[in-house]
């Protein structure tokens, strides 16, 4: 159709502008620190609590007493209070030390191996078979000796070297015969590498390691993991082209096949290198130990933390929009804080949630600390709290208080916006806190407040709230709020995605008007919801010049004025005379 007139008439044009704006990719909080188990420096992402205690654990035994980690009371309180996604990167001590237990599941005749499981997280918490390979299982029950609700055991069910295949079944440590807890059930599975069902096809074959040179994680194997407990690490008698040209099995193969049941050892994985982290001192398991220079916290050390905040720098991979690594102190642990700071300002899509000091500091030392901090990318609370261990039968233990901040940003945002600050009555309640380590005053508020760390207080009937919503920036803007900051982060993280979909685009102002007709939209939402008071975007001839395009550059100007919040509330309660009027 002609899109100009020639002679009078009436020309009837589409503008569509129904398209469906693509929604922000949904992140949440990644937390850095020990667990009772899981994969070990491999960022892992949860969706719930249960989720969670499923894949790390729950307590561990600390002199005469359970404990949880502080990384597991942080993932209750972050998904208690609303979180959705949380990525959950399990550190140990000497990582590179760590090895996994495994188990030769034996063929049906010859003594030998059919294939090998792996149990697919590190350490010797699968290791259930007894020392002496003796007394692994205990009474006509068949429990293990050392199962327990945290490892696992293996069963081969339907084994029939008539049709080559066999069932797998993985059950929790700390069962029994008369009583299994199957929690995974693989049937029809083969030793034939030409077959679809070939058993390292179909549970996988895959191994995760930290590149330490490189900084990325390193993937060994050919078949992605299914199962969530064990991988194929080697098929030791392998069955191709199992049946002759009349259908028959092949008889040097028909011994290959896993012989039925648990084996002689019931089932039991065995090795395994490294141990559950344990604390020194049972009721000081959240306080700081010294160990000499190190400062030791739950069992780790500062440099065990290296790894995984340099990994999660990558940007690429790793998507959250709060960082927290509860355990370490900017007082304690000054090297890994730096590096968590500097790596949260890098990215640019985050904010890290750090503690100053340990149990029993001052505000005078509380203060120091954050005075020798300076980034808008990073804000801290203060003082320490107390709350009741979820795992540990109703347990009371002191934390520190970012174990509480990831929920309360995540009941901010399930309520309002990012962009509302994650303070006061309103968003900023500690629901599961008992009370904080000191009662603070006023002058105690305002000394923390002024020092650009964030009060908890303390008011009768209402409750402990987190009173202060500053980030560690000295110089004065609106970025030393933490509403804007996160404002930022959000504005950036969503218009950073449409912008992907520009690179490589043809550099014309249709491209460019794709793009504003996005941008805006969207922009304008976030005034509607109190977000911005104004804003404009630019995008045009006037900063794509024609020097600009040539160097196969596209360039856009966004401008923001972030809505500010009300923080001091001055009330004048005017006292007036009988019979004067009131002021108009």
């Amino acid at each position: 159709m002609a899109e100009t007139l020639i002679s009078p008439g009436v020309l009837a044009r589409e503008n569509d502008q129904s398209f469906t704006r693509p929604l922000p990719v949904e992140v949440g909080a990644a937390i850095v620190g020990p667990t009772v188990k899981g994969p070990v420096e491999i960022p892992t992402i949860v969706t719930s609590y249960s989720d969670y205690q499923n894949r790390f654990g729950t307590t561990f035994l600390s002199a005469s007493n359970e404990y949880s980690f502080l990384t597991s009371i942080t993932a209750y309180n972050y998904f208690q209070n609303g979180g959705n996604t949380l990525l959950v990167t399990r550190v140990v001590s000497g990582s590179n030390t760590w090895g996994y237990a495994s188990a030769a599941i034996p063929a049906a005749e010859g003594g030998g191996t059919s294939f090998t499981l792996q149990a697919i997280d590190k350490g010797i918490i699968f290791n259930n078979s007894a020392s002496n390979g003796v007394n692994e299982i205990t009474g006509g029950s068949g429990s293990l000796f050392s199962g327990s609700a945290d490892n696992i055991r293996w069963e081969i069910a339907n084994s029939s070297s008539a049709d080559g295949t066999f069932s797998l079944l993985i059950r929790r440590g700390d069962d029994n015969d008369n009583n299994k807890n199957v929690l995974e059930t693989w049937t029809n599975l083969s030793l034939d590498p030409t077959a679809t069902n070939y058993v390292a096809r179909v549970i996988g074959d895959q191994s995760f390691s930290y590149n330490s040179s490189e900084n990325y994680i390193q993937v060994t194997g050919d078949y992605p993991n299914a199962s969530r407990y064990v991988r194929v690490s080697n098929v030791n008698s392998k069955t191709p082209n199992y049946f002759d040209n009349a259908g028959n099995a092949k008889s040097i193969y028909t011994g290959s096949i896993p012989a039925f049941g648990s084996g002689s050892y019931g089932g039991t994985f065995s090795g395994g290198i490294g141990d559950i982290i344990s604390a020194d001192g049972a009721n000081n398991m959240y306080q700081f130990i010294g160990d000499g220079v190190a400062k030791r916290t739950q069992g780790l050390i500062g440099t065990d933390y290296n790894n995984m905040l340099n990994l999660l720098s990558n940007q690429d991979d790793y998507a959250f929009n709060v960082l927290l690594t509860p355990g370490l102190t900017n007082e304690d642990h000054t090297s890994q804080v730096s590096t968590a700071i500097t790596n949260t300002q890098m990215r640019g899509d985050s904010i890290y949630v750090l503690d100053l000091v340990g149990y029993g500091a001052t505000i005078t030392s509380t203060v120091s600390q954050a005075n020798s901090r300076n980034s808008s990318y990073a804000a801290s609370y203060w003082p320490w709290l107390q709350t009741l261990d979820p795992d540990a039968e109703g347990q009371q233990v002191w934390v520190p208080a970012s174990t509480m901040i990831a929920g309360v940003y995540a009941f901010n945002d399930s309520v309002s916006e990012p962009w509302f600050a994650p303070a006061g009555i309103n968003r900023g309640g500690l629901t599961t806190v008992i009370r904080p380590e000191r009662k603070l005053s006023q002058a105690n508020r305002d000394t923390l407040y002024n020092g650009k760390v964030n009060p908890i207080a303390s008011f009768p009937g209402t409750g402990v709230v987190v009173y202060g919503q500053k980030t560690l920036q000295k110089q004065a803007s609106a970025l030393d709020r933490v509403n804007v900051r996160r404002l930022l982060i959000d504005l950036k993280s969503y218009i950073g995605q449409l912008a992907k979909t520009l690179v490589f685009e043809q550099n014309t102002a249709a491209t460019r008007n794709n793009f504003l007709s996005q941008v805006n939209p969207y922009l304008e939402s976030v005034v509607q919801r109190q977000g911005l008071y104004a804003f404009k975007v630019v995008m045009d001839d006037s900063n794509n010049t024609p020097d600009v395009v040539d160097r196969n550059q596209l360039v856009g100007a966004i401008y923001l004025q972030p809505t500010r919040t009300a923080e001091f509330i001055y009330l004048d309660f005017n006292i007036l005379p009988t019979g004067a009027t009131f002021p108009a």
